[in-house]
């Protein structure tokens, strides 16, 4: 300002002007800072694929997880959460918040050679968390669908994608067989399914998935542009079948005098040691002070594969508490102090994580969305009570108590010997169900395979399943979880009035469901028609 400029304005004038500019360089600089302060915090979600409630440390488990446990004793473990019974399921429910017969995926799991996947209507929760300004990442498992590119994880929310899109493989080569039982010639296919975006990644043939996994998801922590939050979806083959592992990890173990569980609990190790490796490169990078983690199974363990569920009943693709009660916690720098080291025993559903990410932790909206699911974030942060008063497990109207059945070891599948019913208008007891209304939890049908609804012990104790009571003709069960989580009194002859309450629950929602998605599997995904590849083929 010049000499003529001052005397103009005056003295006064002139100090006005000043602290007026001052002020206004202030209140950009507060706003600049509660712009960064309400950045909402990253989110790093950890699914473990087929992990038995037994088998993490801090439930009394004969297999050692340290990092797993240290991580759940610094947040909240979830000792009333639930998942669903199998793979694609417990995804698209998380994926969407809403339940699996409001998807169509009510039966099985998504198959390699069919076409279906996650409908293309349905709201992804990366796409709702980009609407709150995070970069999304995925790596490890999709399991949502792949026979079109509308389907891939890319055109779902996803910012990059590295991993598989099927639901099993082998963990060295990346390939897998198809097609599956009741499909002409049986398991003969064999291609890779392993993807780096859009490219297919033939270079990591050879190389354990967990530690490439592990690699990548280190990777991108360490290129995030730490001034956008983010989202980093790490769903893991581990601990999945096939049963395979670096030899070293195993070693612990001999003691089990049991190759397979023996093998099984390394492959539990090396999921440990991947955790661990993540959350040191969130704090290497300065990550993990704004970072959120959330770890969860996908399903019960798989008896066959060597998951251990003890002491609930039942297994992996039972609606039986094995199957449904899932591992899981929420812990991070931003769990506060107060619950820090606490277990919530609120009633919770896989399903819930959708509206408590995208509202609670990402400050977004789900307004004109139709949710199964609530938003749990003051449950979780500050001990109150759950919204959640029931939940559906599932209505499955493919799978009838009077019909004859084959089961699959390798992919958990029951499937009907001849063709599958039609669905029926109106809810029938001998469908396969179950719902939880407050402490009450009524099955119907045929909750699982036959034989799987024991108790199965470790087998390192070396001590006999226990039986159930077999009962000609059943097909309804009633039990008071909260007084006997281990579902061994059947109490549906002592309480018939709630039976009925239950059952007329059970088909209202069947009336709300659509009809299930589970097409006629294909040739046309043969990779023997794709270059070796298990790839997107309509």
């Amino acid at each position: 300002m010049n000499l003529n400029m001052t005397k103009l304005l005056g003295s006064s004038s002139f100090c006005s002007l000043m602290r007026l500019a001052s002020l206004v360089f202030l209140c950009t600089c507060l706003s600049n800072f509660q712009a960064v302060e309400s950045k909402p915090p990253h989110i790093v979600f950890i699914v473990a694929d087929d992990y038995g409630w037994f088998d993490i440390g801090y439930h009394n488990s004969t297999i050692q997880t340290p990092v797993l446990d240290k991580l759940a004793s610094q947040g909240v473990k979830l000792e009333n959460y639930y998942v669903q019974p199998i793979c694609s399921p417990s995804r698209s429910q998380l994926m969407t918040g809403r339940y699996q017969i409001h998807t169509g995926l009510q039966h099985f799991v998504i198959i390699a050679p069919q076409p279906n996947c996650l409908p293309l209507s349905e709201v992804t929760l990366p796409q709702k968390l980009k609407e709150s300004g995070y970069a999304t990442h995925l790596v490890g498992k999709w399991h949502l669908g792949f026979y079109k590119n509308e389907c891939m994880p890319l055109q779902r929310g996803f910012d990059s994608a590295f991993g598989y899109m099927s639901g099993m493989q082998d963990y060295w080569t990346h390939f897998r067989g198809g097609p599956f039982p009741n499909f002409h010639e049986g398991n003969h296919w064999l291609g890779i399914d392993f993807w780096d975006n859009n490219r297919v990644a033939w270079e990591y043939t050879g190389n354990y998935s967990q530690f490439v996994f592990t690699e990548r998801a280190q990777k991108v922590i360490q290129q995030h542009n730490a001034s956008q939050p983010l989202f980093l979806y790490l769903p893991l083959q581990s601990v999945h079948g096939p049963l395979q592992v670096p030899e070293k990890y195993m070693k612990p173990y001999a003691h089990f005098n049991n190759t397979l569980r023996a093998t099984y609990a390394g492959m539990v190790a090396t999921m440990d040691e991947a955790v661990g490796k993540v959350v040191d490169t969130l704090k290497e990078t300065g990550l993990w002070d704004d970072t959120v983690l959330i770890f969860t199974t996908d399903n019960g363990g798989s008896h066959g594969k060597q998951g251990v569920n003890w002491p609930l009943r039942g297994v992996k693709n039972t609606l039986w508490e094995g199957g449904v009660r899932g591992i899981g916690f929420i812990t991070g720098p931003q769990v506060p102090a107060a619950v820090r080291g606490t277990e919530s025993r609120q009633f919770m559903h896989i399903s819930d994580w959708f509206p408590t990410l995208i509202r609670g932790i990402a400050g977004g909206n789900t307004s004109g969305l139709k949710l199964d699911s609530y938003d749990m974030w003051d449950t979780l942060m500050k001990g109150g009570p759950s919204p959640r008063m029931e939940l559906l497990h599932n209505i499955d109207p493919y799978i009838r108590a009077d019909h004859q059945y084959g089961y699959d070891d390798d992919t958990d599948m029951i499937y009907p010997i001849g063709k599958y019913p039609e669905m029926a208008d109106e809810f029938s007891t001998d469908m396969r169900a179950a719902i939880r209304v407050g402490d009450w939890k009524l099955l119907t049908g045929m909750p699982g395979k036959k034989g799987m609804d024991r108790w199965f012990p470790p087998p390192e104790w070396n001590i006999t399943p226990i039986y159930p009571v077999e009962v000609p003709n059943k097909v309804t069960w009633l039990f008071n979880i909260s007084k006997d989580p281990y579902e061994k009194e059947d109490l549906s002859n002592q309480f018939p009035d709630v039976v009925k309450e239950l059952v007329e629950k059970l088909r209202v929602y069947y009336q709300s469901s659509v009809p299930v998605r589970f097409p006629n599997q294909t040739f046309q995904a043969d990779p023997g028609l794709h270059h070796g590849v298990w790839m997107p083929w309509a």
